[in-house]
């Protein structure tokens, strides 16, 4: 009896061990479990922010240009909507104000008309006709009779209208004016987004000017860009023939009016010192100006170039071609014929750029050129 109790609670202890031991065991698989997700997590934030700084200046530019636009497109609607209903507002006023007087003056004559009959007393229409000395008398106090009675019933029928019409122009002026309130909430809403997207550009861009590894990735990415608009045009070139335009000095026309903020060829960075080159002239333009082609040609590309933003590219026949960079939006597209002078841009500031201009650019068989030498 005593050798079976003995083994009856070696095997209670040996159980309760291996709960024990389990529920420790279960434990430290869950410790484990928990550090590897956080260092999951965690390996997946330095992947994220690996790419983020993978991002190239032009791409982080590029997008937030296009928050820009999305931003200003947004405000514009909203805008253009409180716009209309301030119109809408104005004109229902000024129709109120109109309708009004001639309301005031319609029961002034009225007014003057109810106090003759009550002074004076109705006149009998039949006293009238039976008054009448011959047929002709007769018939000419039916028409006064006519004539009355119309006056009497445009007069009553025209102060009712204008009574409706101050009733229902006076519900649409409070209907207008609640869509006012929220429609002037939206578009402080959009423009405070829209404020905010630039001020993310402008400080990308401050960062491209004051800081040297920022400037000089962008200085990088531009001279890719540069090679990458050579092996286009030569590509372009190698397939098609162009008889048009020509090349020599003085046929081209400026692409915008104004000064030249930044020369062609190498130059001394103003900042660090150091010599870069810049493969076309910047001319100082404003937002919204138009971009014309410097001669007549085909553009070979329209669209987005790292480094040069939004860009077009004219060939002009006689291996030479013009590119048109930093615009705003755009007004032609790819493999369409523009004549000298035609609008094929407005002005901007998109891509590596620190204010709007048209970065303009002559290229003689991709390789660019002064173009103050074809001016």
């Amino acid at each position: 009896m005593l050798f079976h109790k003995r083994i009856c609670h070696i095997l209670i202890t040996f159980l309760i061990t291996i709960c024990l031991t389990d529920s420790v065991f279960a434990e430290s698989l869950q410790d484990k479990l928990d550090t590897l997700k956080q260092q999951a997590t965690s390996k997946q934030t330095e992947i994220n922010s690996a790419k983020s700084k993978e991002m190239t200046v032009s791409e982080q530019l590029r997008s937030i240009a296009e928050q820009v636009d999305n931003a200003t497109t947004a405000y514009n609607d909203v805008k253009n909507q409180l716009d209309g209903t301030n119109k809408k507002i104005n004109d229902n006023e000024i129709l109120l104000k109109q309708t009004q007087q001639n309301l005031d003056k319609r029961e002034k004559i009225l007014g003057k008309r109810l106090r003759d009959i009550y002074m004076h007393g109705q006149i009998s229409y039949i006293d009238v006709l039976v008054g009448a000395n011959n047929f002709s008398d007769f018939l000419t106090r039916i028409d006064l009779i006519k004539r009355i009675i119309k006056y009497d019933y445009d007069l009553i029928s025209g102060i009712l209208q204008e009574k409706q019409t101050i009733t229902n122009t006076q519900k649409d002026l409070e209907t207008e004016h609640a869509k006012i309130e929220k429609l002037t909430q939206a578009a402080k809403e959009k423009a405070d987004i829209l404020q905010n997207k630039k001020d993310q550009q402008q400080a990308l861009l401050n960062k491209v000017k004051n800081d040297r590894q920022t400037a000089e990735q962008a200085y990088d990415e531009i001279m890719a860009a540069s090679r990458q608009v050579e092996q286009m045009i030569l590509a372009y070139t190698s397939s098609n023939s162009d008889d048009y335009s020509g090349s020599g000095s003085g046929q081209f026309i400026w692409p915008i009016s104004g000064p030249i903020t930044s020369p062609f060829g190498w130059r001394i960075h103003p900042i660090y010192g150091t010599r870069i080159f810049h493969s076309g002239i910047d001319i100082g333009g404003d937002y919204g100006m138009p971009i014309h082609a410097a001669a007549a040609g085909t553009v070979i590309y329209a669209g987005w170039i790292s480094g040069y933003g939004n860009a077009v590219i004219i060939s002009h026949g006689g291996d030479l071609q013009t590119l048109y960079g930093h615009n705003q939006s755009l007004n032609v597209s790819e493999g369409q014929y523009v004549s000298q002078g035609q609008v094929i841009a407005y002005c901007g500031s998109t891509g590596n750029s620190t204010g709007p201009h048209c970065h303009f650019e002559v290229r003689k068989n991709g390789e660019p050129v002064n173009p103050l030498n074809y001016l």
